[in-house]
């Protein structure tokens, strides 16, 4: 199924709205899906959270990355201090990552712990398991809620490597939805709500357009050791999703 078409950023997006927590020296945001983390190399013109970053902070600077189709929340440091604070913690493994994902199956996880390395592909679009030449990378799993044909699953990733919690749960038997590229199907109101009806001449499209994937929390220690927490509600695209499985399929 092509989706393409309907994976756009959103219009006129207006920064300020988007920040969930700032202090003196660090910007934490809700990041919108189909916004690119950094400039594409489509060129300068192409819309990222880092260039409407630098439009208000000019020193900023991203710590960390999301897919461009993952929501969820985004950590920037407005000074070098900062980012030397949030690297140092990055390569430790201190900060705590929670993200959410629905997930094709019905699991029942309990601190189901995937520890498998990753190469990145040669046409560097996604990953694979690589025992022998791939790096280190472990996830963590646990059910949140679980749905007739669906489970929602909040991961925690120890390590943070390309489409790690997204290859991982392929490996569980548990793919994303809509992410094809690592078996995710996709998945219709027409599954979950009897006596649905669509016109012949109506194409069905998914509930959701993009892998179901949002980063919805984080916690790290400040400059000064202060603990700083954050937490991203979900976007629309999400939140109706979660609606439709609570009425549906609950």
């Amino acid at each position: 199924m092509e989706l393409s078409k309907y994976k756009k950023a959103p219009k006129n997006i207006i920064f300020e709205d988007l920040i969930v927590f700032q202090n003196e020296d660090y910007l934490l945001i809700n990041k919108p899906p189909f916004v690119s983390s950094l400039p594409e190399r489509t060129g300068d013109r192409s819309l990222s959270i880092l260039k409407l970053a630098k439009e208000h902070f000019e020193d900023i600077q991203l710590c960390h990355r999301l897919d461009k189709e993952t929501s969820g929340i985004l950590l920037l440091a407005k000074n070098p201090e900062a980012y030397r604070n949030a690297s140092m913690q990055f390569e430790h493994r201190e900060i705590k990552k929670e993200y959410h994902a629905l997930v094709n199956g019905v699991h029942d996880l309990d601190s189901i712990s995937v520890f498998l390395p990753i190469a990145i592909l040669k046409d560097k679009t996604g990953v694979k398991i690589d025992r022998v030449k791939g790096k280190i990378a472990e996830t963590v799993f646990f059910t949140e809620k679980k749905y007739s044909q669906h489970t929602l699953l909040r991961c925690y990733p120890i390590t943070g490597r390309m489409h790690q919690i997204r290859v991982h749960l392929m490996c569980l038997g548990a793919p994303i939805v809509c992410d094809p590229t690592y078996t995710g199907e996709y998945i219709f109101l027409s599954n979950l709500k009897r006596k649905f009806n669509l016109k012949e001449s109506d194409e069905e499209l998914p509930l959701m357009k993009r892998v179901a994937l949002h980063a919805k929390k984080i916690s790290f220690s400040g400059v000064n050791g202060e603990l700083i927490e954050a937490e991203a509600p979900y976007p629309k695209d999400f939140e109706v999703l979660i609606k439709q499985l609570d009425k549906f399929s609950s």
